[in-house]
């Protein structure tokens, strides 16, 4: 299939022709050829590793390509930098937040491109083109917060908000939904139809495809680092898109029988966390987990969701509550402790939590179980089991990588959360704290992963699940619990409560229709 844009000529504001980067023992791209039309919404999908963030790396001067041709506007350019790439209007929200954490969201936004009146920095100014961006675009940010204080969300938006603030007309949106939910979706989404209509082209990178069907006015397929085609939504279903994709119809999370016993294996009781002013983050949450069970808990992003896993994880301390997990008090004990006695975690951020990038990738499969087999030999660690075993997670889980030896930070972002998956789902753990387990992931290490977690469930494992992603929520969970400003607020049916139902009890509508108030909740 042709990589032109279906629908004849018409101006074009990006081509990539013949692009083609190589690294030891891989070809990410191989003659790729991409056209974005002016003024359109261009979706680039195709699995992890095929090649799409290398592509748009590319593009905003961040790698140099080993052949092909970079056309901007009808002019071939070379492109780097990133400085280079904004410097040609193009600008990049990436998949992995670029923020400083101990910078306010002003002086992220403004960094290296800096106001000034005479010698001085003119804050006042940067401020009134943010709230003037941030109110224009819906994306609700606040200036004066620190980045460490915000959630993922937030993060999210601050990016945007970056790049539109650097005055780029062509917009690279890498996962922009990852983190949303369908309230959000929606709000972004009527962001993004507007931006063609004030002169903005946007690159949209993403593993939904019903996001993608929704949003794109054309679409190109990637596979294996090539092009396949580029083709309208009206064009092609949802399966169909899959099918080029991964050669497979779209996976269902749909969970099988219940394998619920009566076996408690985590019961947490009245959890209370404060920030450092004292403020309820977390306010006497209460829930038990059974072996054989998942439990879903659904909310807006930065409603305390974070908090309850690593409370339960013992990554901060509780001003209230207690912990039992098996019948034995485990509130007292930290982290490692609690990871020693069976407690799996797959952090809602993998960068920060989750992997050391610079590290290979071995080493990551190490981290956060050295204390255990087959990564610990006496007192030391067990170089060869722990590479032995990392060897097998990269078979059973489908991570796309030139070796072991690399850096986790060279994987694309889907296969770094396979490692950190298939790394928490080893060595038999007896609960699992899943944080968007299949955030950023294709279509199908979505499937695979959702298979692992069943096959554990089935098995015994007890799964506290967070998710935006309320078909994943709906799908696998065996109970759903509502959580807003911190508290649990309402339960759901998972066999009954739709997305909509969901998102509704979510915003904290009263009585939303499939579900009903949690006990204690306000």
């Amino acid at each position: 299939m042709t990589s032109e844009p279906p629908g004849g000529p018409s101006p074009v504001a990006v081509r990539l022709t013949g692009i083609t980067k190589r690294f030891p023992g891989v070809v990410a791209n191989h003659d790729v050829n991409i056209s974005v039309r002016a003024g359109s919404v261009h979706a680039v999908v195709g699995e992890n590793g095929a090649g799409k963030s290398t592509l748009m790396k590319i593009l905003y001067g961040m790698q140099r390509p080993d052949e092909g041709t970079i056309t901007i506007d009808g002019e071939v350019v070379t492109l780097g930098t990133p400085a280079q790439a904004i410097a040609a209007g193009i600008g990049m929200v990436h998949q992995h937040f670029m923020l400083a954490d101990n910078l306010s969201v002003l002086e992220n936004v403004v960094l290296g491109s800096e106001p000034r009146k005479g010698l001085r920095l003119d804050f006042g100014a940067a401020r009134a083109r943010i709230d003037e961006i941030s109110k224009a675009y819906g994306l609700g940010v606040r200036p004066d917060a620190m980045v460490e204080d915000l959630g993922v969300g937030e993060r999210q938006r601050v990016e945007i908000l970056k790049v539109l603030y650097r005055g780029a007309r062509i917009l690279i949106l890498d996962e922009p939904t990852a983190v949303l939910v369908p309230q959000e979706v929606r709000d972004l989404f009527r962001a993004v139809h507007e931006l063609p209509g004030r002169g903005f082209t946007v690159l949209f990178i993403s593993h939904h495809l019903d996001e993608v069907l929704e949003i794109a006015d054309e679409i190109t397929v990637i596979r294996r680092g090539e092009t396949v085609a580029t083709v309208r939504p009206a064009d092609v279903p949802a399966g169909q898109l899959a099918g080029l994709m991964v050669g497979s119809e779209l996976p269902s999370p749909q969970t099988r029988e219940s394998t619920v016993t009566d076996r408690v294996v985590l019961e947490a009781t009245g959890l209370t966390v404060r920030d450092a002013e004292g403020r309820l983050l977390l306010d006497h949450v209460s829930l038990r987990i059974h072996s054989g069970e998942i439990v879903g808990i659904a909310g807006v992003e930065g409603n305390g969701q974070t908090q309850l896993v690593e409370a339960i994880m013992g990554m901060g301390p509780l001003a209230e509550g207690t912990l039992t997990l098996s019948g034995e008090d485990v509130t007292a004990w930290g982290t490692r402790r609690r990871r020693g006695a069976g407690v799996a975690f797959v952090p809602e951020d993998r960068n920060r939590h989750g992997l050391l990038l610079e590290a290979p990738v071995w080493e990551n499969r190490v981290l956060g179980h050295q204390t255990q087999a087959p990564n610990r030999k006496g007192p030391w660690i067990d170089r060869a089991g722990a590479r032995a075993d990392t060897e097998r997670i990269v078979r059973e889980y489908d991570v796309r990588t030139p070796g072991i030896d690399v850096t986790a930070g060279s994987l694309s972002g889907g296969n770094q959360q396979k490692l950190i998956v298939g790394r928490e789902m080893s060595g038999a753990p007896r609960l699992l704290l899943a944080a968007h387990p299949t955030r950023g992931v294709d279509v199908g290490a979505q499937a695979a992963i959702w298979d692992h977690i069943r096959d554990a469930r089935a098995a015994g494992l007890a799964v506290l699940l967070v998710s935006s992603d309320l078909d994943e929520l709906i799908g696998l969970s065996d109970s759903l619990q509502v959580m807003l400003r911190g508290r649990l607020v309402a339960e759901a049916d998972p066999a009954t409560v739709t997305p909509e139902q969901l998102g509704s009890a979510m915003t904290g509508a009263t009585a939303a229709p499939g579900t009903a108030s949690s006990p204690g909740a306000p």
